[in-house]
């Protein structure tokens, strides 16, 4: 009984700035009081702040740009890690371990690292602020990941599968692309969904590498906003546009949650 009591209180003190984040986000833009944060304002006013939001810091241009990273990079990513995975296990790649720990130790360096040398790269070959520049690094970013699930699920299949296509006639590419590939699906969305989810809340690396409206990720553009809030924007303002723009990935993980865990348990270590 105690111990349910602690879980439960526990569960509203995590809840509290949720609590926060929706009365304040639906409430009247003109209506905010710090004193009385704590209390619903009896009017719903969050679409309207929200629209608000799109209007003034151009959040149109932002979601689009981010839906096109959001679903391009985790697409590529997990091609590529399969790929490289199939490569290492199933046509087993010669020091195939060191060439997978090759791919998977540029985890191992925080990404703050990397804003330096990215920056000065991107400005020389000129995808400095540009949309294929993102691409390519939430691509790289998220190769690895891919890589290490694909590699572990691979592992867990019969080579004699592959043996009896190739006896069958079939080249090593539609091996991958008829039998592997589909096999996978299951962990290839698992990871495709926690890449979507990152590419989605990124804010570092749209914060080191954009400039423009158009071409930022939304987060930032979202960063952008909060920081006016102490220009003038009001704070339901801020709050709503966070609130409405985080929607996608919850309602994603919702409606994949048990596909999510299954392909999470393919691709564990066999």
């Amino acid at each position: 009984m105690i111990r349910r009591a602690v879980l439960v209180l526990l569960g509203l003190v995590w809840l509290g700035p949720t609590y926060l984040l929706l009365v304040n986000a639906a409430r009247p833009a003109s209506g905010y009081d710090p004193a009385s944060a704590w209390i619903p304002s009896g009017d719903f006013a969050l679409l309207e702040n929200f629209g608000r939001a799109v209007e003034g810091a151009n959040l149109g241009g932002s979601l689009a740009s981010t839906a096109l990273y959001s679903v391009v990079s985790p697409l590529l990513g997990v091609l590529i890690g399969a790929l490289a995975g199939y490569v290492i296990v199933v046509l087993r790649l010669r020091h195939g371990f060191w060439w997978f720990l090759l791919i998977f130790g540029g985890t191992v360096f925080p990404s703050q690292m990397l804003l330096v040398p990215l920056f000065v790269g991107y400005s020389d070959a000129g995808l400095y602020d540009s949309r294929l520049g993102l691409i390519l690094i939430y691509t790289a970013i998220n190769v690895p990941l891919a890589a290490f699930v694909l590699r572990n699920f691979y592992s867990g299949i019969a080579f004699s599968i592959f043996e009896a296509a190739r006896m069958d006639g079939a080249s090593t590419f539609r091996v991958f692309w008829r039998i592997y590939l589909p096999m996978s699906l299951p962990a290839l969305a698992a990871v495709f969904i926690l890449e979507f989810t990152f590419i989605w809340n990124d804010l570092i690396f749209g914060l080191t590498l954009t400039q423009t409206e158009d071409v930022r990720p939304v987060m930032t553009a979202i960063a952008g906003l909060m920081t006016d809030v102490y220009a003038g924007t009001p704070v339901p303002v801020g709050l709503a546009a966070g609130l409405v723009v985080s929607l996608p990935t919850v309602v994603l993980f919702l409606a994949t949650q048990r596909l999510f865990a299954r392909g999470l348990s393919l691709g564990s270590v066999q």
